[in-house]
């Protein structure tokens, strides 16, 4: 914040000193293929304007190159000026290419994380299938043990009774319990 107080100082001290109207100031911005409103500029060279915040790369750098021309290294800039002019341009390609990268590594990761959901999509449809099979495959075994299970109660129960009507023959003497 700091910086930013001290950078909106120098601004307005630089357009006092190089007399430029909101209008100039404008007019070169778009020269440079940058735009802002003029109530936007008018805001920024406004009293007290240094205590408020202002974004630094839409805003403020716009109207810094237009005052400082810091794009531009001329012969009469002392060597140290120089110096930092090429060290902001340096700085500020480093940005957009950095940013450059950014946006693709965003659709890069973007791609990633739908290639994945896709990835996981189809692997839960082959997990649904495959549990709908095994549902499947459970009703039809159960259906199955409870046929068995029918027809082991009900050869129990023939049995049984043919047993029964063996115990209790009124052919057979030796059934009844009798000892001969």
């Amino acid at each position: 914040m700091t910086n930013t107080r001290d950078l909106i100082l120098k601004l307005k001290a630089v357009r006092e000193e190089k007399g430029l109207s909101y209008s100039d100031i404008l007019h070169q911005m778009e020269l440079n293929g940058d735009y802002l409103s003029k109530s936007t500029i008018s805001r920024i060279f406004s009293e007290g304007s240094e205590d408020m915040s202002f974004r630094f790369d839409e805003t403020l750098k716009p109207i810094a190159n237009v005052l400082l021309d810091v794009d531009n290294i001329e012969e009469d800039d002392e060597l140290d000026i120089q110096a930092m002019k090429l060290l902001l341009k340096i700085k500020s390609q480093r940005i957009e290419e950095l940013e450059r990268v950014n946006k693709q590594l965003d659709c890069d990761i973007v791609k990633i994380k739908l290639s994945n959901h896709e990835k996981l999509d189809k692997e839960r449809e082959i997990f649904n299938e495959r549990i709908e099979f095994l549902k499947t495959q459970i009703d039809l075994k159960d259906k199955r043990m409870d046929q068995l299970l029918d027809a082991v109660f009900t050869k129990d129960k023939l049995y049984n009774e043919l047993l029964e009507k063996t115990m209790h023959c009124h052919c057979c003497p030796n059934m009844k319990g009798e000892s001969t």
